[in-house]
């Protein structure tokens, strides 16, 4: 499959120069960790764990079998994966070969499978039989007449008459073809590697395409800012397949060769034994997370002092959280930064940060990016006054999955991208996101894509209209209310027959409402448009 992207020779020839783009990939950086530290651990997850020689070993192996069976470079391989060493093998594998990394989020379900995979004309999809009580195998099953680039479907924990991905990974395929084809293979560092899908905010989800070099440049400068030394270990509960997870969990571990310990399911309390076991000392997540793990630490912390870095993303970190963080665990720096799937984590405080810099802004940019704040004809704005926040940079991905010219609407002519967020930067450089220009919510640093929620909404006929909302929570900052008004004579929903029609739809269980509130009108402007400002004041209180 190729690729349309935006990425012209001149970017690459400045951010070389610049050393920024060190045209390195990942699969090179794993052969020096594999060759310097061969026994060291790689990856620890729920299942057992695999060292960095086992690491590379079976991951190529994985690479010879995707070419014997007919993958070739530019093809697109789909997994849908928990937090298992399996996602790491297969997503080096890809790598080595130049196959296209789609991780796919295992809570997405069959409206937003059904549409991804369609679009990315994936030739593999990777899935496991089961997890969390939910049939993956069925799910593709039903969704194949769909897909017509499809292959294989491959099964981890397969079942009898599925196709096995232990048998696959233990078939020696490097007795059948030559290990020598895989450095044949090297992919250009310029050339993409990951797809991986965004919340639409126009219906649709996006696939945002990054390059083996946007990617390594967007770790390079985490290690400077956190602290991390060779003997660091990386914690990683977010999905492998959203941005945190991939790039802070998967790629930042290998790419410095350190030990990443996984979870599958978030659980504080699994979370602190983990640490204890394996003496983790820096960990991704949103804010729930930061909250669940203040909420059960023990009183004697003696055993978790291994824990010094705690990066925020995805929602402000409330005061009391910073404070509470340096009563209980005096060693561990809790930083708030910002990102997007489009660019990697852009700004982030660093340890040693006043108190009111972590509480009240989401961090200065990385060596290698540049964030401004500009009115709506793309003016500079003052200091201390909100704008329009746009980036740019050595991180910046290549473009959406055959939306070109959609791609190129977001960019100024001098390269700077509209990331669709309102922010305020101060006098030293750092901003604060304070509003979206984009109708989303976020919900414990997931984004909930509102017009896709409302299409499908739109679709069942016993609503005359539909509006979705973010309302404040005290965990998750946000969370979803549906506000619907009925068709006449139509009894009203309640949130038990809300959520029933979703998941009859196929939607993501992260994408249901968690308030319904029924109405008889909504406000709207003389134009008819809905006024959500008043819905969600209106929401608040009646909900209150």
């Amino acid at each position: 499959m190729s690729f349309e992207t935006i990425l012209e020779q001149s970017t690459i020839d400045d951010f070389t120069a610049q050393g920024l783009w060190q045209n390195r990939v990942l699969t090179d950086l794993l052969d020096e960790a594999a060759a310097r530290t061969p026994d060291r651990r790689a990856v620890t997850d729920s299942r057992g764990h695999i060292t960095y020689a086992e690491l590379k070993a079976k991951s190529d192996r994985v690479a010879l079998g995707l070419l014997e069976n007919g993958i070739r470079p530019g093809d697109v391989i789909s997994f849908q994966l928990p937090n298992w060493i399996e996602f790491v093998i297969l997503h080096m594998a890809c790598t080595r070969i130049g196959a296209v990394n789609n991780p796919l989020i295992p809570i997405y379900r069959e409206r937003e499978i059904g549409y991804m995979v369609g679009l990315a004309e994936s030739k593999w999809l990777v899935v496991p039989s089961e997890f969390r009580k939910f049939d993956y195998v069925a799910m593709a099953e039903s969704l194949r007449g769909d897909w017509p680039s499809l292959e294989r479907l491959l099964v981890v924990d397969a079942k009898e008459g599925q196709d096995s991905w232990e048998e696959f990974v233990n078939t020696p395929w490097e007795e059948r073809r030559d290990p020598a084809e895989l450095a044949a293979l090297r992919p250009d560092p310029n050339d993409v590697t990951l797809l991986m899908f965004t919340s639409g905010t126009t219906g649709e989800p996006k696939g945002v395409m990054h390059t083996h070099n946007t990617l390594i440049a967007a770790n390079a400068g985490i290690p400077d800012r956190m602290g991390l030394n060779e003997e660091s270990v990386i914690h990683m509960a977010s999905t492998f397949a959203h941005l945190t997870g991939f790039l802070f969990g998967v790629r930042l571990a290998i790419q410095n060769g350190l030990h990443l310990v996984a979870q599958d399911v978030w659980n504080a309390q699994e979370f602190l034994g983990l640490v204890q076991e394996h003496k983790i000392s820096y960990t991704s997540g949103a804010t729930p997370f930061l909250h669940d793990l203040l909420s059960n630490l023990p009183e004697d912390t003696t055993g978790l002092q291994s824990l010094v870095r705690f990066c925020c993303m995805g929602a402000p970190i409330p005061r009391t959280y910073v404070r509470e963080g340096a009563q209980k665990l005096p060693g561990m720096a809790i930083l708030g930064g910002w990102g997007q799937t489009e660019n990697g984590l852009i700004t982030i405080c660093a340890p040693g940060d006043p108190e009111e810099k972590v509480t009240s802004t989401d961090g200065f940019p990385y060596p290698g990016m540049e964030v401004r704040t500009v009115d709506i004809e793309n003016n500079l704005v003052a200091p201390g006054t909100e704008g329009r926040l746009q980036a740019r940079g050595a991180f910046m991905f290549v473009g959406y999955l055959r939306r070109l010219e959609m791609t190129r609407e977001l960019f100024t002519e001098d390269g700077w991208f509209d990331t669709g967020d309102l922010a305020i930067m101060d006098e030293d450089g750092y901003i604060s996101i304070s509003g979206r220009t984009k109708d989303i919510i976020v919900r414990g640093g997931e984004n909930i894509p509102v017009a896709y929620v409302e299409n499908v909404l739109y679709e069942n006929p016993d609503f005359r209209s539909v509006a979705v909302i973010g309302i404040p929570d005290p965990r998750l900052q946000e969370r979803a209310c549906a506000c619907l008004v009925m068709q006449d004579g139509v009894e009203p929903y309640d949130l038990a027959k809300l959520r029933e029609y979703l998941s009859a739809k196929g939607v993501a269980k992260q994408y249901w409402p968690e308030e319904v509130l029924v109405m008889d009108v909504f406000p709207t402007t003389p134009s008819g448009k809905i006024q959500k400002f008043h819905l969600r004041e209106s929401a608040v209180k009646e909900l209150a």
